[in-house]
């Protein structure tokens, strides 16, 4: 039986309540940050309600339902703040708004309080973060499976233009968002050795024990009383501390089972260029998929008494290659502790589970040596072998006389030049255990998808053709138009009614309406108070002072070689020279935008970062460039700070080399809040312009097959260069050292990289690109038929909602019919 949605006076009842003790623990007066947690709490307590009846109504089900539930297993959410989501799906704002006025504060100021979960990094977090809100708004059956990281990814700080990483204290004053389950604990093992009994069974002995904690984030529906649930483990010693050794003084020796256990929650993604950091990450693999995998059985065997169905029952997605060892870990627990015969749990694994996919790159592709598995995980790599042996005789039947095809399918690579970790040893391949072990794989965008077929598993589709789909990626509305831009929001509301806040394709009213002036001069109102708040931060935040007026050129993503930032910034310096040379032009003013983290271990990222502060210190302070170009990059870059840039952006570079970007998701915010793309015919930016036309985004560069044909025939960036007198003087600049103070050795190992090498094409991609940029000159000088793109842009972006991502993957994946 559903409860009644909570109205204002309950919120304020229970957020007094909620602030009494907060005050009563801190002894202080009522500040924002007090605000906050009280407010947090009153929130939570409202929808732990809504949690318990989506939980019963989901145990209700049965056998016959025609959607499984879905565990979606994932190594990162990037759920940035939830006190703002909450009032929103609550319909709260206004009460609690009032009740901080009554306290003195404001409501935006308290919100800014919250930290933002430092759960994920980039893309594929946030996108398991948008799917979150989606499985609510749909009233998927589901549970999120994550770890709960004490310090997320790292805080990048900017020291001389250099990034610095310190651990991301997020949860230093708590997390008023988490539910302890203090029933839900689960043994996790590793190490140890393999026995056979006497019936022939064999049983995994291990030698370190662990225990998953679980700890429940609730993500509310915003046109429902229903919430899906964020399941997070926390790793805890199974035994206490050596008190002998405690008492004789060795108080490191007592705990030091204790701190190896915690190391697991600290930080996601630790750096795997250490063998320690190795082992790390993938004990968080398996810890994670454990836990989650246990939950799941013990849930099953609750609500039906038998494991017959539970494949049926169950869907188990992995969220690219880190959660792989899902179907090695099910089958051992099917195996060994559930008693079924290796048909019984085959078929229900690959009943259960499905795979996405989110590279090209197949260095990428996860692989871990087999001597590391062997040491950690014995029992699974018995089973991986297995599993490879009968699928290796599956093959050689249907291709008999094709050794080698043997040898690029396996799930082992025996010569050692794949994977993620370069090569030298045997190796397990996670994307192959990933695709064998699934009844479904999926690409992330349509290009994506088809070239995933014809390359990196091309022969895995040879063998499995009716396994592969496409399921293009999508944002969810409510937290990156409705939330991050009430302007717009209230904007698109008076022209075309709410509907779009509950089905994103409603936006397609907004064409007729496109060449509207009265309306572009609204959008065109609503950007530049966005501009404004952004303007604000930037002076705030670095002391620098940029023309709100000015063309907001932004890219905010992962800082890597293949996303090309490095591409912006040398039009940056080409633009630079050629204001220098002629000042009196009519330049469209122009303020560059750069946030984003490069891994700490990643050397030439870092370089990339430095640049961009070198290159803008020199820009920024030229008097003669003044407000026609600025540089910025802002540190820090997480979902926060997102949702105050992309409102502010007039121009989304996402300029990936064609053939590189799996889809995106940062394409597709930018032009649902009214930001024109500049880009490669990559990833979902081909899916964008097709839906609201290609005239209306400025594509530029190389296509895939043109990339290709170039590698082919032997590609020499040097000769781009000196074919190109505007590139050749950007080289020269660079190289020189007229950005970093006369030391020409800085930056020499980069430019020898691009004039050698330059893996992502670059030089041979940069004329076009500053002929793109020229041409989205001339459209902003024209303010009328800009406001008419960006409302085109708008109109046609209704597909991209991680709703319709979410309704595919039910029909298609999640649902029993998928099955057949």
């Amino acid at each position: 039986m559903t409860t009644a949605a909570p109205s204002s006076a309950d919120l304020t009842v229970a957020f007094q309540q909620a602030l009494r003790r907060e005050l009563h623990v801190a002894g202080t007066a009522a500040g924002p940050r007090a605000l906050m947690r009280a407010a947090a709490n009153a929130c939570r307590e409202l929808l732990g309600q809504r949690w318990a009846d989506t939980q019963a109504a989901d145990a209700s089900r049965g056998l016959k339902a025609e959607v499984r539930r879905v565990h979606y297993l994932s190594m990162e959410f990037l759920m940035g703040r939830a006190l703002g989501n909450a009032l929103a799906a609550l319909k709260l704002d206004d009460a609690l708004r009032a009740a901080f006025s009554a306290e003195g504060q404001a409501l935006p100021d308290v919100l800014e309080r919250e930290n933002d979960a430092a759960l994920g990094n980039g893309g594929l977090g946030r996108l398991a973060a948008c799917f979150l809100d989606s499985f609510a708004e749909l009233k998927l059956p589901s549970f999120g499976y994550g770890l709960r990281y004490q310090y997320g990814m790292f805080a990048q700080g900017v020291q001389g233009g250099r990034q610095v990483e310190a651990p991301d204290d997020w949860m230093a004053l708590g997390n008023p968002w988490e539910v302890m389950r203090p029933e839900l604990r689960y043994p996790v093992g590793f190490g140890g050795r393999v026995e056979v009994e006497a019936s022939g069974a064999r049983r995994w002995v291990p030698a370190e024990a662990l225990v998953a904690q679980a700890y429940d984030f609730i993500v509310p529906a915003h046109h429902s009383e229903r919430v899906s649930t964020l399941r997070q483990w926390h790793a805890q010693a199974e035994a206490p501390i050596d008190f002998a050794a405690f008492c004789r003084g060795d108080h490191q020796a007592a705990a030091a089972h204790r701190v190896a256990a915690d190391a697991l929650n600290w930080v996601l993604y630790p750096d795997d260029s250490t063998e320690s950091g190795r082992v790390l990450r993938l004990k968080q693999e398996a810890f994670l998929v454990s836990a989650s995998l246990q939950d799941l059985i013990a849930r099953h065997l609750r609500e039906f008494g038998s494991l017959e169905q539970l494949g049926r029952a169950n869907a188990i997605h992995l969220n690219d290659t880190h959660p792989a060892l899902a179907p090695a870990e099910l089958m051992r627990l099917l195996l060994d502790e559930h008693g079924l015969s290796w048909d019984q749990a085959w078929t229900i694994t690959r009943q259960a589970v499905s795979y996405t996919n989110h590279t090209l790159m197949p260095e990428a592709l996860e692989t871990w040596p087999v001597r590391l598995f062997e040491a950690l995980l014995p029992r699974h790599l018995e089973i991986v072998y297995e599993i490879n042996h009968r699928f290796l005789a599956q093959v050689k039947r249907q291709f008999p006389d094709d050794a080698d095809l043997l040898r690029r399918v396996s799930l082992i690579d025996e010569g050692g030049q794949h994977g993620h970790f370069g090569g030298g040893e045997r190796r397990v391949r996670m994307a192959a255990l990933s695709i064998v072990a699934s009844h479904r794989v999926n690409g992330v965008a349509a290009l994506h998808s088809d070239l995933m077929v014809k390359t990196i598993f091309a022969d895995y589709a040879r063998l499995f053709p009716d396994r592969f789909h496409n399921v293009t990626n999508g944002v969810t509305p409510r937290r990156w138009l409705q939330q991050a831009n009430p302007g717009l929001s209230t904007l698109l509301d008076g022209r075309i009614g709410t509907g779009w806040r509950h089905d994103l394709e409603e936006l397609a009213k907004l064409k007729p309406l496109a060449a509207d002036v009265r309306l572009g001069e609204q959008l065109l109102a609503v950007k530049r108070e966005n501009k404004q708040r952004l303007a604000d931060r930037i002076r705030r935040d670095l002391g620098m002072t940029v023309a709100v007026d000015s063309l907001f050129d932004v890219q905010i993503k992962r800082i890597h070689e293949y996303k090309r930032q490095l591409l912006n910034v040398l039009h940056v310096v080409a633009r630079y020279q050629a204001i220098v040379a002629d000042p009196r032009a009519d330049w469209v003013p122009r303020t560059v935008v750069i946030a984003g983290k490069a891994a700490s271990a990643y050397a030439m990222a870092k370089a990339i970062i430095q640049l961009t502060h070198d290159v803008g210190r020199v820009i920024n302070s030229d008097p003669r460039v003044g407000d026609r170009l600025k540089l910025v990059f802002l540190p820090n870059y997480g979902v926060s700070l997102a949702e105050t840039i992309i409102p502010a952006a007039d121009l989304s570079e996402q300029i990936s080399t064609a053939g590189t970007e799996a889809s995106g998701t940062g394409n597709m915010k930018f032009a649902l809040n009214g930001a024109l793309t500049i880009g490669t015919w990559d990833g979902a930016n081909i899916e964008m312009a097709q839906a609201f036309g290609e005239d209306n985004m400025f594509t530029f560069g190389l296509r895939t097959e043109q990339v290709d044909a170039l590698k082919r025939v032997g590609y020499e960036p040097r000769h781009f260069v000196e074919q190109n007198a505007q590139l050749h003087a950007v080289m020269e600049a660079i190289a020189r050292g007229d950005f970093s103070q006369g030391d020409s050795g800085r930056y020499r190992a980069l430019v020898d990289r691009l004039l050698n090498q330059d893996v992502y094409l670059l030089m041979a991609d940069f004329a076009d690109y500053v002929k793109a940029q020229e041409r989205v000159d001339a459209l902003f000088r024209d303010r009328t038929a800009w406001a008419e793109r960006v409302a085109l842009n708008i109109a046609g972006m209704g597909m991209f909602s991680s709703d319709r991502t979410i309704q595919e993957y039910i029909d298609r994946v999640w649902s029993v019919k998928s099955l057949g």
